[in-house]
């Protein structure tokens, strides 16, 4: 009798562990799907810098609060988009062996 107690609170225990990666995954990917939906790295504004990402909104920037940011502009240049030092540039440029 003692061990059939001991298998029905593994086996419940086990489904408690299944039940609560379930509720992790799905969490996480509701979470996704909502980080996904921030337009900051698609914007004008946007300067693909640590220092300041964006020039209108430096404090919503790349936050869930820039999902629906009256001021968004579609990128219309290219140069933030592959924002690299130059002195990265002039290695690959001036690359020699020793």
């Amino acid at each position: 009798m003692l061990t059939i107690c001991f298998i029905c609170l593994w086996v419940s225990m086990v489904l408690m562990f299944i039940v609560s990666v379930l509720q992790a995954l799905k969490h996480g990917t509701n979470n996704l799907k909502k980080l996904h939906q921030i337009p900051c790295s698609k914007c004008d504004f946007f300067t693909n810098d640590y220092r300041l990402k964006c020039a209108l909104h430096p404090m919503k920037a790349c936050t869930e609060e820039a999902i629906n940011c009256l001021d968004f502009e579609a990128k219309t240049r290219i140069t933030n988009i592959n924002h690299r030092p130059w002195w990265k540039f002039y290695k690959l440029i001036n690359f020699r062996d020793y």
